[in-house]
């Protein structure tokens, strides 16, 4: 993944804005219809070179940290850190209802819970980031994001058993 400067993206603000909105949304559609889907914060502020932290969900459901661009899926006795961004054209995704996975909400491909690519036109799976655990939290690197298609084995490796 290249690595992209704020002064040499000009999209990255409105691409930034349009997530966090998004992502505002969408939790007023969770809250209204009870789906297992919580807006989440780091439990420490993010710094350069800083890993996130996160109270190890104890219970399936997805958790988003719009600040920070994460979303966080327990799903069959694993956890995931997904880029909150569709791996098409970087569209925010939506959780969708009962922990049934993932949408894009500009071309509909639909993801697995844990992010496998299920149909639509993207051409990958979701992307993850790398997670260990620490006692109870959940230690999230989003500089570490692995794509399935050229690191697999690392992007199958960054999953947490719960």
């Amino acid at each position: 993944m290249a690595d992209v400067s704020p002064s040499s993206c000009s999209g990255c603000t409105a691409r930034r804005s349009f997530l966090r909105d998004s992502v505002a949304a969408l939790g007023l559609l969770a809250a209204g219809s009870l789906l297992p889907i919580a807006s989440i914060a780091a439990l420490e502020p993010r710094g350069a070179g800083r890993t996130l932290r996160y109270p190890l969900p104890g219970a399936d459901g997805v958790s988003i940290d719009s600040a920070n661009e994460v979303i966080i899926c327990r799903s069959a006795g694993e956890v995931f850190a997904f880029a909150l961004s569709c791996p098409h054209q970087n569209t925010a995704l939506k959780a969708l209802p009962k922990n049934a996975g993932f949408q894009c909400t500009r071309h509909k491909s639909k993801y697995k819970p844990n992010g496998t690519f299920v149909s639509g036109r993207a051409t990958r799976n979701m992307d993850r980031m790398q997670v260990t655990r620490d006692g109870e939290v959940l230690v999230v690197d989003p500089a570490v994001i692995f794509e399935s298609d050229t690191e697999p084995a690392k992007w199958a490796a960054a999953a947490l058993r719960v």
